[in-house]
């Protein structure tokens, strides 16, 4: 029988050679990629997803309108189905993006019968499993099978099909995305420095509080780590845009805090100043910053340096699997088991949804 955790922490530490194999498959069907994006004359393009998912959406989207130039927007799936029209523009010609890890979730696979019959224009689907039913009413099909898991929180599918999310808006803005390449041998490097702040964190407990901070391409991401500790561990556990967090938030502020911001150099000096703030507040706050952003370590003040030296764009990915260590460890620390978290179940299928 395997041990409490065991399959959660493989998961985590396998993504250096997971995210070569996802890679290795974009490149595989990059061609196909181009060849759909071309034909169409995309207008508007829409990420869509449930839970994780629809957070790794969230920075998708943002990628995606980022190097293309197309307005893109994320919403999760329930929402198409349920409320088509404040979400449809059938007059615009819109490409729909579905993520789902398992690619049967019952709200997903929904959106997208919903959205084909109602505008008629492609659908891409980003997977684990490239037979799914998603996939079967899908105009192309971008699969991770080597990410597939045993677990229920999704760790290393989501960094996978966030790198493949990160690859085709690369394609779809020509840009070489073979500066993603290097992801694999960072994220070891992350994995092998961190492991021991992530365990020295999660199992402290005088914390009792989490709060994940990121904005632009980073505040999806942001919203999933607070996923993991929450799913994980039954933590406390918020996030916010950096600089929203004054906005009310940091009332919640104690000695008991833990603040991880998640910092894009060109907004550093103000996100900086936030964490700073919280920190006097007595906050214990933890960066994670690129090699070119300068923050300092001290007391109950954590940096963690990603030294990538990559564009922001290739970079969104790479600040989740500290993260996912922590809500690991923390969820170990407090007798939980990551790999069955409560209540929850590894594919979310509804009866009926319409």
């Amino acid at each position: 029988m395997a041990q409490r955790g065991e399959s959660t922490r493989a998961e985590i530490l396998s993504q250096p050679s997971v995210w070569a194999e996802a890679l290795d498959a974009f490149r595989a069907q990059a061609a196909s990629v181009r060849a759909l994006l071309n034909s169409q004359g995309f207008e508007r393009v829409i990420f869509t997803g449930c839970g994780s998912t629809h957070y790794l959406s969230m920075t998708a989207a943002a990628l995606f309108q980022l190097l293309t130039g197309i307005p893109t927007q994320a919403r999760p799936a329930s929402e198409i189905v349920l409320f088509p029209d404040l979400v449809l523009a059938p007059k615009a010609r819109t490409l729909l993006v579905a993520v789902s890890r398992s690619g049967t979730t019952t709200e997903t696979v929904e959106a997208v019968r919903l959205f084909r019959a109602r505008t008629g224009s492609a659908a891409i689907t980003i997977t684990c499993d490239g037979r799914s039913n998603l996939a079967q009413i899908s105009d192309l099909v971008l699969a991770a099978e080597a990410a597939q898991e045993e677990s229920v929180a999704q760790t290393r599918s989501f960094t996978s099909m966030l790198l493949i999310a990160q690859a085709l808006a690369a394609a779809a803005a020509q840009i070489d995305f073979n500066p993603l390449a290097q992801l694999p041998t960072l994220c070891q490097r992350l994995l092998t420095d961190y492991q021991a702040v992530a365990q020295q964190l999660g199992e402290d407990m005088g914390i009792d509080q989490f709060f994940f901070l990121g904005s632009g391409l980073l505040y999806g991401t942001a919203s999933e780590a607070m996923l993991k500790m929450k799913e994980m561990s039954l933590s406390h556990s918020e996030a916010f845009h950096v600089l929203e967090f004054r906005h009310g938030p940091m009332s919640m502020v104690t000695e008991q805090t833990l603040i991880a911001g998640l910092i894009a150099e060109d907004a550093a000096p103000h996100e900086l100043r936030v964490l700073g703030e919280m920190h006097a507040r007595g906050a214990h706050t933890l960066s994670l910053i690129d090699g070119n952003t300068q923050a300092s370590p001290g007391e109950r003040r954590v940096v963690v340096q990603l030294q990538s030296g990559l564009p922001l764009w290739a970079r969104p990915v790479l600040y989740m699997p500290v993260l996912q260590l922590l809500a690991y460890y923390r969820a170990m620390a407090k007798g939980q088991n990551p790999d069955r978290p409560t209540n929850l179940e590894a594919v979310v299928s509804l009866d009926k949804l319409v």
